[in-house]
Order: C-alpha cells, then sequence, then structure tokens
C-alpha cells in the first residue's frame, strides 16, 4: 500500500502547476491533500482529482478560502469520518479519517501558531486532541497519521535553527509536545530511514530559500509502534514542484 501527503497550498492553484499529471505519473492507493482552499462544487472536472479514485473533502467552514483538507483512495475504506470530536477543533477543514480493516489512517492539517497567542494556543490544544482521539481508537488498530504538522522536530529539521528559536514552527514548546506524541509510542517514519539533516518539506518562496535548499521539514508520516515495523520505505518528493511544501510518501507491506 503506498500513501502519498503533500501540501497542496491551493488545490486550484496546484492543479494548473501539474498536480494531478504528478499523481498520475505514481504509483499510488491514496492521496491526502492539505490547505486545499477550496470546497468540492468549486472545482473544475479538470481540478477535482483522478476518475479512478474516491474522495473524501472538508473545507472550512468558518473562512471560505482557507485551510482544508482532501483523501483520495483506490481503496475502499471501512469508515469515514471529517474533524475531531472535540467541538472546539472543528470547523476549519484540518482532518480527514479513514478506518481501513487493519488500521486508521489520519490525514491531518495541523494548525499554524504564527499570528498570534491565541492561534498558538489554539494549534496546542489541538495537538492534545489528535492525540487524545488517536489513543482512543488505537485501542482498537494501530494509528498511521500523514500531513503538515506545521513544526519542525529538531535541530536538524530546519536549515536555521538558532534564527528561529522564537518562531512558531519551532518553539519549544510546540517540539516538546512533538517530543510527547513520540514518548505515546508514534514514529517519526523519516527519521527510521535517514538520520542525517538537510531533508526539509516545506521552503519559503523568498530568498530563494528552495533553491539554496533553507526549508524545515513540518511534513511527516508517524506510526503507531505496532504499525512501524510493517513499513517498508518513506521519501519526500523534493524535485516536485507546485507548492511550497514537496510531497511525501510512505509504503506498507
Amino acid at each position: 500500500m503506498i500513501i502519498y501527503s503533500w501540501n497542496v497550498n491551493g488545490v486550484r492553484a496546484a492543479s494548473k502547476k501539474g498536480l494531478w499529471d504528478w499523481a498520475a505519473s505514481r504509483k499510488m492507493d491514496v492521496l491526502m491533500l492539505q490547505e486545499t482552499k477550496a470546497q468540492p462544487e468549486q472545482l473544475t472536472t479538470s481540478e477535482s482529482g483522478p476518475e479512478d479514485m474516491r474522495a473524501w473533502w472538508n473545507w472550512s467552514k468558518k473562512k471560505k478560502g482557507y485551510s482544508g483538507a482532501a483523501v483520495f483512495s483506490r481503496i475502499d475504506p471501512l469508515n469515514v469520518s471529517l474533524g475531531l470530536p472535540d467541538e472546539r477543533y472543528q470547523g476549519e477543514g484540518r482532518l480527514v479519517h479513514l478506518e481501513f480493516e487493519d488500521f486508521h489512517l489520519f490525514n491531518v492539517y495541523f494548525p499554524n501558531g504564527q499570528m498570534s497567542e491565541e492561534r498558538l494556543a489554539y494549534k496546542l490544544g489541538y495537538y492534545d486532541a489528535f492525540l487524545e482521539y488517536a489513543e482512543s481508537l488505537r485501542k482498537e488498530k494501530p494509528i498511521l497519521v500523514g500531513g503538515d504538522f506545521n513544526t519542525a522536530h529538531t535541530e536538524i529539521d530546519l536549515k536555521n535553527p538558532k534564527a528561529n528559536e522564537q518562531a512558531s514552527g519551532f518553539l519549544p514548546i510546540e517540539r516538546e509536545w512533538l517530543d510527547k506524541f513520540i514518548a505515546h509510542g508514534y514514529v517519526d517514519l523519516f527519521r527510521r530511514f535517514e538520520p542525517e539533516g538537510g531533508h526539509y518539506t516545506w521552503w519559503t518562496y523568498r530568498f530563494n530559500a528552495r533553491s539554496r535548499n533553507a526549508g524545515w521539514r513540518i511534513d511527516y508520516f508517524f506510526a503507531s509502534e505496532e504499525l512501524a515495523g510493517r513499513v517498508r520505505r518513506m521519501w519526500h518528493e523534493t524535485e516536485v514542484l507546485g507548492s511550497d511544501h514537496c510531497p511525501i510518501g510512505v509504503e506498507l507491506t
């Protein structure tokens, strides 16, 4: 089973930049998109995704053209749900959950905390609500979660750690939550295969950052420990353009 995740920074814009041509060129069973910024009825046929994959969209009901997540799958899930159970964290279109026969799959676009202290508190609350939900479902079967976590975990996960110590996305309190997530038995799959730095998934559009590889690793796949042994590989496709993020992929045996 091959699963891709990509923050496309607007599905309509990404469609014009080759999103669906890229998807057609890859062998994949599931495609998870974040920051789609659109409702399905706003999309043309050429923007709405592969005809041979079922689609589930969760868009922001609070702010038009904001946030949003979608999942496309060739494998029929047992169940699908949108958003977290906690009502405080509903309405921004940040999560699509597919239950398969032997694991739960989450596509999540976690909040960004840069705008204000209020948004940072919302981000941290969302993190905790997600962990609580994942742990409750983990009692039934393993968890695989992919998406944009909006936090670089350690100093090797961004180009300029010292310059960003006070920036949301690399604050100690945000990084501590990733420590806690891992301590609960969730495995950072990329780090299982690649321990070295210099590997990123997001680059600002400013300062020629991508050409200089001055980026951040904020897009992840995590598997609960009981599923991690089935992971054959996990990779970044940094050469694929069309967004300020790159696609990431995971293969399960």
